[in-house]
This record gives C-alpha cells, structure tokens and sequence, in this order.
C-alpha cells in the first residue's frame, strides 16, 4: 500500500509543479492534463508529462494494498 501511495502523491506533486510552467491545456484541469496528457493535433507540441498507466498503476497497488489491510485486520478482529 505504501508503496503505491508513493508512486501515486509523488506523480501528484511532480504534475503540480509542472503544471505551473504549462501555458495551454484542454479539459477542466491543468493538474490532469499535466498527468495524463491530451491527443497531439498536427504538429503542434503537447506539453505534458503523460504519466496516465503509471499513475492508475499506483492507485491500484494502493486500492489492493488496502483490501488486504482491511482483510487482515478483519481476520483478527474476527478471532
């Protein structure tokens, strides 16, 4: 779960720092389109850091990281 959890808040706070130099974006947030990124129009430069599978990777190692917490304090709260 840890190590999820560090993957996940690091690509969090590495997108928000980069985020700050972006200057056009599309969607609602500049913060997610720094982590997932956009489709490429032409030759036009996208300017993000399309960290989207190694970021869900990292919520997933926390989600199953937490269900065996959960099932492991379960089976001792149970005895």
């Amino acid at each position: 779960m840890l190590g999820g959890l560090l993957v996940t808040l690091s690509m969090v706070f590495v997108g928000a720092i980069y985020a700050t130099s972006i200057t056009q974006w599309s969607g609602k947030s500049k913060l997610w389109f720094a982590i997932f990124g956009a489709k490429q129009y032409g030759e036009e430069a996208v300017d993000t850091l399309f960290l989207g599978i190694p970021f869900i990777l990292g919520v997933l190692i926390t989600l199953i990281g937490l269900l065996i917490l959960g099932y492991e304090y379960y089976k001792s709260f149970k005895k």
